[in-house]
């Protein structure tokens, strides 16, 4: 398993939301579609922001809290026809239970409970190299992945 965390939330030219995982030496970037109310939930706990009434991935939380359960890690650990796959890893009182999730809510998930998020070397094999995502021969590609207009919005993203 490889770590990773979320850099930020980005738009591609649809304005579709794209979560954009890096790892930790900050050499590989791994971009995944997201509806937008997941990506207002991720952004939201990236941003520490809390609201009156909790919502889902808030409530999710306080459940394990209140089950004595916890979340030790998340795992984008799969791709099939485009689509990744992810699995939560809950440590309960009787021991450890692995469910299946979206990526989406096991990112927002582990944002709130500070827990580590991993991808599959299967998933890894669909990571971007941040050199070629630099690279000015690349730039036009990542601008049509991302909707970044120029440059330098390219460079800003990524640090």
């Amino acid at each position: 398993m490889i770590p990773v965390n979320v850099k930020e939330i980005a738009f591609d030219l649809s304005l579709s939301p794209v979560v954009l995982l890096i790892d930790q030496d900050e050499n590989r970037a791994l971009p995944i579609w997201v509806g937008p109310l997941e990506a207002q939930s991720i952004a939201m706990a990236l941003q520490d922001l809390s609201t009156p009434r909790p919502m889902t991935h808030d409530l999710m939380k306080t459940v394990c809290e209140n089950l004595g359960a916890s979340v030790r890690s998340v795992e984008i650990n799969d791709i099939h026809d485009g689509t990744y796959y992810a699995k939560l890893y809950i440590q309960t009182i009787s021991g450890e239970c692995v469910l299946d999730s979206r990526p989406s809510d096991a990112i927002a998930l582990a944002l709130r409970t500070g827990s580590p998020i991993y991808i599959s070397e299967k998933v890894a094999e669909h990571t971007l190299s941040v050199e070629e995502l630099i690279d000015e021969d690349n730039q036009q590609e990542l601008r049509k992945v991302l909707g970044l207009n120029t440059p330098e919005d390219i460079k800003k993203s990524l640090h």
